[in-house]
């Protein structure tokens, strides 16, 4: 006989679940349970086809409508997502190449569903598409990796510290401790759907609504404005400027200087300068980016890295000018009001927005 299962109950955080339905009952093992089943349970109530509340209190897994995370079968035509059994090798796909999780199996079948309902939207909408994969590849594709044991860096070296306070870490200390006293099944189910409620507020909640709605979708329109006026800026089309700061987009100037880092890189959500780029066949791809420093004390010119996550730019600032500041830089270079050059030549400054586009300009000839 099948593993008994654990049921779920709906979570409370979408209205949009039909009246009157058969009942659907999803469950997942029992026992410790993970990050991954937690959220794979909490996103499949936020369905139409599952969206309302089981009704028994146990059940073996033949007899459930849905079953994640045990059962030794991926058959989403039977709703069965299980990434445990020899030969599974199921990923996201769309250049996502990590492993998928139970949450990720249910993400990817039925991420685009969850969000435009979420959202007051048709799934074809084009903002759907968008979070769907920015969901993932800032949100979901971590829980698959934990998961499924899979290291963040190439590197047989042990970890500089311990880092416990990841979702995962989060989810897992809800499960009951060795030394409670009550380890009933009631007990077990009830963590679980702390877990649940957990998982399901950080990924709704937060990351959804709290970050890509409010935040990074109105970056995306904003950097996709100042990508189509990129000739408007210079004949070459390879200097954009932000007309405006972007959170998502651009780090603190002090933190980029001390991290030896840029805005493409120590942010994550800047790769979608290059997913625009590919989206709006833009050709030839951006070499600098002009923005006004928060603070308003001058403007930067940065160059943008050869693709996400890299530190090497596609073309630094001239190595002549690196290093230098003030009188000595403007003197190098021949352009008045220059503040700085990193060393590294990732990004640099002006006084002025015209000194900042001769910058750039400048460099894209040396």
């Amino acid at each position: 006989m099948a593993k008994p299962s654990t049921y779920v109950s709906s979570p409370p955080f979408s209205s949009s679940s039909p009246v009157n339905t058969p009942l659907k009952r999803v469950g997942t093992h029992n026992g410790s349970f993970h990050c991954d089943e937690a959220l794979g349970c909490f996103m499949i109530r936020l369905t139409d086809k599952f969206s309302n509340r089981p009704n028994y209190p146990m059940q073996v897994l033949e007899d459930l409508d849905a079953v994640l995370d045990v059962g030794g079968v991926y058959d989403p035509s039977n709703d069965r997502y299980d990434h445990h059994q020899k030969g599974f090798e199921e990923v996201f796909g769309q250049g996502f190449n990590t492993k998928l999780s139970s949450a990720g199996l249910v993400y990817k079948h039925f991420g685009k569903e969850i969000i435009a309902k979420e959202l007051q939207v048709d799934e074809g909408h084009p903002d759907v598409h968008r979070l769907f994969l920015a969901v993932y590849r800032n949100f979901m594709e971590a829980i698959d990796a934990v998961d499924n044991g899979i290291n963040q860096y190439d590197t047989e070296k042990p970890p500089r510290y311990v880092n416990s306070t990841h979702l995962s870490s989060r989810v897992g200390k809800l499960n009951l401790d060795w030394i409670e006293p009550d380890q009933s099944s009631e007990k077990e189910n009830e963590a679980f759907r702390q877990a649940m409620t957990l998982a399901g507020s950080e990924f709704i909640d937060v990351r959804l609504f709290g970050f890509h709605v409010k935040s990074w979708l109105p970056s995306l329109s904003i950097v996709m404005e100042c990508l189509s006026e990129r000739y408007d800026i210079d004949p070459s089309g390879e200097i954009m400027v932000l007309k405006q700061f972007c959170p998502c987009f651009l780090c603190r100037m002090e933190e980029e200087v001390e991290r030896k880092n840029s805005w493409t890189t120590l942010c994550m959500e800047a790769s979608l300068v290059f997913e625009l780029e590919e989206e709006m066949k833009i050709e030839p791809p951006i070499k600098y980016v002009l923005y006004e420093d928060d603070r308003g004390r001058g403007w930067r010119v940065q160059a943008v890295a050869v693709s996400p996550g890299r530190f090497e730019s596609r073309r630094p600032l001239p190595a002549q000018w690196r290093g230098l500041d003030e009188d000595e830089l403007s003197k190098e270079a021949g352009i008045s009001g220059c503040v700085f050059v990193h060393m590294s030549g990732f990004i640099g400054g002006n006084k002025s927005y015209e000194g900042a586009l001769a910058m750039a300009r400048a460099a894209l000839k040396l």
